[in-house]
């Protein structure tokens, strides 16, 4: 019996010890993305691209309609070959607004990942930063725990998040790319 107390005594003995050496500490990781710059930046640009995109695509399917509301008013008069025709015609501008909505949503897509994987990797650059700084072992997100008691470490990882930011900014500009992504074409 005294072997088996011992036993379980030194167990929780290593098993505390091993806890004390484990530092943790939380961020919110939302409040961290909403002080970025260039995520700001981000989001206007997508919005400015589906606007942009939103009325070229109105546009097309207006002339669409147009076009449909013309031959429908010639269909009885015209010959069969002119039917032929404008039925073509009609086709093929359903096609092009199709495709290019296609285009303007993979353009999207392409913009939102690039950028997400860009913001999210100074996000983790920062939060590394400030770990190695303070000895912390893990780093945990406030949004995806139930209970959140370890020590907080946003406001310290905001400054460092900043300055990150900023210097990819600035290599961009002194590079002279912005994005990596063209705007969609208008008629």
């Amino acid at each position: 019996m005294k072997k088996l107390f011992f036993a379980l005594v030194i167990a929780l003995t290593a098993v505390t010890s091993a806890q004390a050496q484990t530092k943790i500490a939380h961020v919110n990781s939302q409040k961290l993305l909403d002080t970025m710059p260039s995520r700001k930046q981000a989001i206007a640009e997508i919005s400015e691209i589906e606007r942009r995109g939103s009325e070229e695509l109105q546009i097309m399917n207006d002339n669409l309609q147009k076009a449909y509301n013309e031959y429908m008013a010639k269909k009885g008069s015209q010959s069969a070959q002119m039917n032929e025709y404008d039925e073509g015609r009609l086709s093929k501008m359903n096609s092009d607004l199709q495709n290019r909505q296609q285009e303007i949503e993979a353009l999207l897509q392409k913009m939102s990942s690039e950028m997400n994987d860009e913001i999210l990797k100074s996000v983790k650059e920062a939060i590394s930063n400030i770990s190695k700084k303070k000895g912390y072992n893990y780093v945990i997100d406030e949004s995806s725990t139930l209970f959140a008691g370890g020590t907080d470490i946003t406001n310290e990882v905001i400054p460092e998040l900043l300055r990150i930011d900023t210097e990819k900014t600035n290599k961009k500009k002194a590079a002279g790319t912005g994005t990596g992504t063209t705007p969609p074409k208008t008629n």
